[in-house]
């Protein structure tokens, strides 16, 4: 085995440094991965350009997969009780602290934990290989992983933004508003919501309008499965768009909509779109990015919308993300059509620009 690792650290804004760290032992409880891959994620994006979660100097990365190359002796399997052997292929979820209250009072909601671990978003410490974009990944205690043996790495790279995804709808589902009859409206193609888009098709939903900005994604929704789709760039203002979104949906407006961009002009248009005793739910925001303002009135009171957050994932996501990706392959969803972008870990600059200028849909790092 290798006694030194290079990662790709984010040493300031819009720096990465490529360094080799020495690979640290491995206790009991603890696992070295052989990084494959992993996915850019719009949060990677937003630590390069600015660090606003004062980060710096980090390795990123939380959209990987790879090889158990060390298993401690106490771990046999993974968190939904699967075996687990040197070789396996894996991806890590959350880190719980199990003390704050959401650990304590609601241990399915552990997305909510006030300390929660998220492998690539650690600061720089004395292990140093705490995020995938590295040559290996070391496992800490009380993490929380997956045995995802069989399934190919550009699948392995998906299965995180797809937990956040059916997340997103499971939250939805609480509502009592999401069924085969819905009019559904997603707004927002990126890579989330492509992803929600297509858990939806799953479901059997089969009214899906999509709206985005940019034709090459909307032209992917359509595979994916929207009905219709919107270029808000194509009318004057927003009232234009939505006279037609309107008479799409009998004049009503949507059923539900998913609000799956960061941009708060969009997260207000979002309520006007839903129709009266419609329901909402907020996918987009995963840092502050400004205010928007509604009518308290005309888009939450007088039409009685009910509307959910959403905010990440919680472990018991991913079962069924891995299920999720496995439907939308047998119906043939393209889901491989998502990963537009590889780059080798030494063009880690140039992969968060072109994810940072939404070149592609989903760019992924490739450890070679």
């Amino acid at each position: 085995m290798a006694k030194m690792a290079k990662a790709a650290v984010l040493v300031a804004p819009g720096k990465f440094e490529i360094k080799e760290f020495p690979i640290p032992p491995i206790g009991d409880d603890e696992m070295l991965v052989k990084v494959e891959g992993c996915g850019v994620c719009g949060t990677d994006g937003h630590e390069y350009k600015r660090d606003p979660f004062g980060l710096c100097p980090v390795v990123l990365g939380h959209e990987g997969s790879g090889s158990i190359e060390v298993l401690g002796k106490n771990i046999t399997h993974d968190s939904a009780g699967v075996p687990v052997k040197v070789g396996d292929k894996i991806v890590t979820c959350v880190i719980p602290c199990g003390h704050c209250s959401a650990c304590q009072n609601t241990p399915a909601r552990t997305n909510l934990c006030e300390h929660c671990g998220v492998y690539g978003l650690f600061p720089d410490d004395e292990i140093h290989l705490n995020g995938y974009y590295a040559e290996y990944l070391k496992i800490r205690p009380n993490s929380t992983f997956f045995n995802v043996t069989g399934l190919t790495l550009d699948q392995r790279m998906l299965i995180e933004p797809a937990a956040v995804a059916v997340h997103a709808v499971e939250r939805a589902k609480t509502t009592g508003l999401l069924n085969f009859n819905t009019k559904v409206l997603v707004q927002g193609c990126g890579p989330i919501g492509l992803m929600v888009l297509a858990v939806l098709r799953t479901m059997g939903i089969d009214c899906i309008i999509a709206v985005d900005g940019n034709d090459n994604r909307l032209e992917l929704a359509r595979e994916m499965g929207a009905t219709r789709t919107f270029n808000f760039t194509r009318y004057p203002d927003f009232n234009n768009m939505l006279a037609e979104v309107k008479e799409a949906t009998d004049g009503l407006g949507a059923g539900f909509v998913f609000q799956c961009t960061g941009v708060p002009a969009a997260a207000a248009n979002a309520w006007k779109m839903v129709r009266r005793g419609g329901g909402l739910c907020e996918v987009g925001f995963f840092l502050p990015s400004g205010t928007c303002t509604i009518d308290p009135h005309y888009d939450l009171c007088n039409k009685e919308v009910t509307a959910v957050g959403s905010w990440v994932y919680s472990p018991q996501d991913y079962p069924i993300a891995f299920a999720f990706l496995r439907r939308a392959a047998g119906i043939g969803l393209p889901m491989e059509k998502l990963v537009t972008h590889h780059f080798p870990l030494e063009k880690i600059g140039e992969a968060l620009e072109t994810n940072v200028q939404m070149k592609g849909i989903k760019v992924a790092v490739v450890i070679e």
